[in-house]
């Protein structure tokens, strides 16, 4: 716990059997009153390495895609009572060590959301993100900034924290099921006025780390253009369930 706040880590998990052990090795259980992995249909053995290390586990009997992953991880997680969600993928790209500080930041009130940003330490291409990764991650979160009003370093980490309050208050069953869903989230949470803040975040692109084709990331970059655009639009009055306070909640199917 952290200020009284129960922390709880979400992991979206697939095909993670050989990196889930190392990620939780690292996690500190001092502050983390609880781990939550969810297993998207792996064809390997990561929901038995999640029993065996004694985590909270749930598998999709079917892939349901990224998107639909983490909302199975948050649903369960305001279930189970959590106060503040840390994300964070088994596939040891991020470092387990910075869930202190991001909760903390949460914790004290000083932000609702908190994102481990690879681009502020300046590692991200020393710790190996492709060049043309790096490129269309930079060129991309100029235009949300632009879009969206806000001065984030990057808006496409998979490494993030949130308040409860921010996870019942966005419309997350409206977000795809896809990888879009991150940007679709994190635009939710600017657009409804919520503070979100960053911290320096080392990463590591090895072997076993996931990652998307190109062909996925362009549809991924087309996504998020089209969520700026939608969010744009939502502000100038164009009704978009994906931005409407009556859009659909995870909280109110929990």
């Amino acid at each position: 716990m952290l200020e009284g706040k129960k922390v709880t880590v979400v992991m979206p998990a697939y095909n993670a059997a050989l990196t889930l052990e190392r990620t939780v090795r690292e996690i500190n259980r001092t502050v983390v009153d609880d781990i939550i992995v969810v297993d998207d249909a792996s064809r390997d053995d990561t929901a038995q390495v999640a029993r065996a290390l004694g985590l909270r586990t749930l598998v999709h009997d079917q892939n349901r895609g990224y998107g639909g992953n983490q909302k199975t991880c948050y649903t369960e997680a305001l279930r189970t009572g959590a106060d503040i969600v840390v994300m964070l993928h088994p596939d040891y790209q991020y470092t387990p060590k910075l869930i202190t500080a991001m909760a903390s930041l949460i914790a004290v009130d000083q932000f609702d959301a908190v994102l481990g940003s690879r681009i502020l330490s300046g590692g991200a291409l020393k710790g190996g993100m492709p060049i043309y990764k790096y490129v269309s991650n930079r060129v991309l979160t100029a235009v949300e900034n632009l879009v969206t009003g806000a001065k984030l370093s990057e808006y496409h980490t998979g490494y993030r924290a949130f308040s409860r309050t921010v996870i019942e208050s966005l419309p997350l069953e409206e977000n795809s099921d896809d990888f879009v869903f991150d940007a679709q989230m994190l635009a939710q949470t600017l657009y409804f006025g919520f503070r979100v803040g960053e911290v320096s975040c080392p990463t590591r692109y090895e072997a076993d780390s996931s990652s998307i084709s190109f062909r996925r990331s362009v549809v991924y970059g087309l996504g998020v253009l089209g969520t700026s655009l939608t969010f744009r639009a939502a502000k100038l009055g164009w009704s978009s369930r994906l931005f409407s306070a009556d859009g659909k909640k995870l909280a109110s199917i929990v």
